[in-house]
């Protein structure tokens, strides 16, 4: 047999043994049941780790440049949200809850907030008072953003092109060996929060983020103004954020659908 043929087979069969089926959370009153295919070879806790890395770099960047902020309103308010959020994420991974949560923001003109792997939490100052956003709204886009941590939406990214790269037969380069720890930090920001989510994921993303919302206390219909300030803001220079969780035509429409079946959650949070 020629040997391009039996690399090719030896590729494929790493491929379908590489290759498994999880669902990363339980679906939620918003019905979020795609199963999602991951590297069997590059496991959460590796990525968590990775990206924590990354995120501890950013940190002290900010605390360099004295734009590090934890005392201000902005400060009290994002972590007083994400008390009241992270709790909730059990309604769709048990073990979610007891992650090594980290909340910090950060002062910059930068309309953006993300959730690395792990449950990495950073808001910046321009999204919240540029976009005078209320706590609903807030806690409407940390919902969104918490959603992709638990889905794991980085990991899966990353296994589509690790996945890609094998079937080219370079996956033990991306799987690290030859890299410093570094560089795969740099990959999992990549995957995790630079490049732009697809659509199903911004879905996923949008619905389960409106239920921790709802369970959290905080009203759904705030989803909405949200998307609709995030839209409007910056003209022909959009907010940030909306680079890599790019809006389209069915997101209003998608989180309208959503809302009643979330709005019982949110009146029975207020009644604890």
């Amino acid at each position: 047999m020629p040997r391009v043929f039996r690399v090719a087979g030896i590729a494929a069969a790493l491929l379908l043994t590489a290759c498994q089926q999880v669902n990363t959370t339980s679906g939620g009153v918003v019905g979020v049941e795609r199963k999602q295919n991951m590297f069997s070879m590059l496991s959460s806790a590796q990525v968590d780790q990775m990206y924590a890395q990354s995120y501890q770099q950013t940190l002290s960047e900010a605390s360099k440049a004295g734009k590090l902020d934890a005392s201000s309103a902005d400060a009290k308010r994002v972590k007083a949200i994400a008390d009241r959020l992270i709790p909730q994420t059990g309604a769709f991974r048990p073990d979610a809850p007891s992650w090594k949560w980290e909340v910090n923001v950060i002062q910059s003109d930068e309309l953006n907030a993300n959730c690395g792997p792990g449950g990495k939490i950073i808001v910046y100052t321009g999204l919240i008072d540029k976009l005078k956003l209320t706590d609903d709204e807030l806690a409407a886009v940390m919902g969104h953003e918490i959603a992709h941590a638990l889905r794991e939406h980085g990991r899966e990214a990353m296994s589509r092109a690790y996945a890609e790269q094998m079937g080219l037969g370079i996956g033990g380069q991306l799987l690290g060996l030859g890299q410093t720890s570094m560089d795969m930090a740099h990959q999992v920001v990549e995957y995790s929060l630079t490049l732009p989510n697809s659509r199903q994921n911004e879905n996923e993303a949008d619905l389960i983020g409106l239920e921790l919302s709802a369970r959290a206390g905080y009203n759904p219909n705030a989803a909405i103004t949200l998307w609709q300030k995030m839209g409007q803001a910056g003209g022909d220079a959009p907010p940030e954020i909306l680079s890599t969780h790019p809006a389209d035509s069915t997101r209003m429409a998608n989180l309208q659908a959503a809302i009643p079946k979330v709005m019982p959650l949110y009146e029975q949070s207020k009644t604890r």
